[in-house]
This record gives C-alpha cells, structure tokens and sequence, in this order.
C-alpha cells in the first residue's frame, strides 16, 4: 500500500497549485483520502477529504471557495486544485489513506512573493 505526492512548488501570493496523491496496492475508489497540511502557521490540519466514489467532499472553513477536492478512480488519483494561495497556506502536504494508516511523505508548498 502506497500514497505518494507531487505538485508542490513556490507561488506567489494569489496563484494557484494542483496537487496530486497517487495510491497503489489498494482498491482506490474504496477508500476516503485526506490531505493534511503542516506549516509555520497552520501546525497540523487536515486540509480536504473525499469520499470513495468521489461523490462526497469536505475542506475546512479556511480555504472554501479557493481549494477544491477531486479523485479520479480510474487513474488512482485525488486532486487538490489550490487557488488564490495565501502565506499562510505554505506547509507540507501530505496525502492519508485512513482506514489504511497509510501516508504519503508530502510534498511541499511555498508562497512567497
């Protein structure tokens, strides 16, 4: 069983990155995914989840309307789409497989004008 992350990246403050976590050895479409995030201002928090299908998400209060939550079964993949990107948003993302106990070794994002 593995997760892995990709698409972290320095921004400036106002753009956008898509971050994808990638599953293996698991049926994917079975299993809710998290992302999480700790940063200098967040600490650690879970970001978004999504259901199995795909047809169910959540994101906390602090990125509605600026990060979106996806997952394509068939390629084994969720997607976070991180838009208007603040300071505050920079930290290691990292992918959690809960049900499985499984994460990813994150990767990292950086918004710095």
């Amino acid at each position: 069983v593995l997760v892995e992350e990709s698409g972290g990246d320095v921004v400036q403050p106002g753009g956008s990155l898509r971050l994808s976590c990638t599953g293996s050895g698991f049926i994917f479409s079975d299993y809710v995914i998290n992302w999480y995030r700790s940063g200098p201002a967040t600490g650690g928090e879970r970001v978004a989840s999504i259901s199995g299908p795909g047809d169910h998400t959540y994101v906390i209060d602090s990125v509605k309307g600026r990060f979106f939550i996806s997952k394509d079964n068939a390629k084994k993949t969720v997607y976070l789409q991180m838009n208007n990107l603040k300071p505050e948003d920079a930290g290691e993302y990292f992918c959690h497989v809960p049900l499985l106990q499984t994460r990813g070794q994150g990767t990292r994002v950086t918004v710095s004008s």
